[in-house]
């Protein structure tokens, strides 16, 4: 039997695959390839490129493909771009997990696992953050989906594991894959841009927060570590695990200055930055309770420190200073 991963090209989606063809799974990949990049998925991997959206491209798939499983990536997941642009994100991440479960419920698959995002709490009262806490998003979608998913089990048993990140970071250590967007908003692979001198400079959203060093504070998990924890999730629904919401973060957090300090170690680089004004809607603080995931799922970070992550990321970008531009024109 396979595991469907859609949004399989993606960054955490690439490195997902990737483990579980090491752990000897078989995997079918899905992608429309809008923010995902063929040259990321393993040979390994059964890919077709199309958009969930399309029940009619789905179906054809559970028809061919032995599916028992479902790791869904396929959404679009930046806070800034879903408050410019609701109705896109309503589309693509509502309409897209609505056929995929309508098409799931006509094949009879019963799990699936979602990639959330910590920013279904909006700005927490405290930290670290809980399962439990308040979910006042900035953002919609993703609570959405969740609620969808979780009316979905209600009325037809699709079981579910929804796993809410906070901040993703690092490549696969051999340096094979990486992080690749267009255009780049993440803080460490920004950092990197600027010691590869791709940027001039990093940009400082705020330093008057009330924090330690007057900068944000958020919470890293190596993506590797991400990846795992969704076969983790798989197989706990395959053992009849309940429905369940789980957090996924270090529990440390860590300022935009300790990032900056922590990349200038790592690659050697001046790296040059600059304050500028605070992004609206950035909160202080967001750090993870990651205790459920470690005790129910058994979670267990091989990445713990943040320099290491950043030494991977680092490791990935020197090999692909064009990100996977080349290895596509090579395919």
């Amino acid at each position: 039997m396979s595991i469907l991963v859609v949004g399989g090209a993606g960054y955490i989606g690439s490195h997902t695959v990737d483990c579980l063809i090491e752990k000897g799974r078989s995997v079918v990949v899905v992608d429309n390839l809008s923010t995902g990049h063929r040259a990321a998925v393993a040979d390994q991997a059964v890919f077709y490129e199309g958009d969930i959206r399309d029940k009619d491209f789905l179906a054809g798939i559970f028809e061919k493909e032995p599916i028992d499983s479902v790791i869904h990536f396929a959404a679009n997941s930046l806070v800034g771009e879903s408050m410019e642009k609701p109705l896109k994100y309503f589309d693509n991440n509502i309409g897209g997990m609505i056929s995929l479960l309508e098409i799931m419920q006509d094949f009879s698959i019963k799990r699936i696992v979602f990639s959330s995002t910590a920013a279904t709490y909006g700005i927490p009262e405290h930290t670290p953050i809980l399962e439990s806490d308040p979910q006042v998003p900035i953002g919609e979608s993703k609570l959405a989906i969740e609620r969808i998913i979780h009316w979905a089990d209600e009325a037809y048993g699709i079981r579910f594991v929804a796993l809410r990140y906070f901040n993703v970071a690092g490549a696969k250590p051999d340096g094979s894959i990486g992080e690749d967007h267009h255009p780049e908003t993440h803080l460490i692979p920004v950092v990197m841009q600027v010691a590869l001198g791709k940027r001039p400079k990093l940009m400082i959203f705020g330093d008057d927060y009330d924090t330690s060093d007057s900068t944000n504070i958020r919470d890293y998990a190596h993506v590797t570590d991400l990846a795992d924890t969704h076969i983790l999730a798989v197989d706990y629904l395959v053992k009849g695990g309940k429905s369940d919401c789980f957090n996924l973060g270090s529990a440390t957090g860590y300022s935009v200055k300790q990032i900056l300090g922590a990349a200038r170690e790592a690659t050697g680089k001046e790296i040059p930055a600059e304050v500028g004004p605070r992004r609206t809607g950035d909160p202080a603080t967001l750090v993870a309770a990651s205790v459920k995931a470690r005790e129910i799922l058994h979670w267990e970070p091989n990445f713990d420190d943040i320099h290491e992550i950043i030494r991977t990321a680092w490791n990935w970008h020197q090999k692909h200073p064009r990100g996977y531009q080349d290895k596509e024109k090579a395919k």
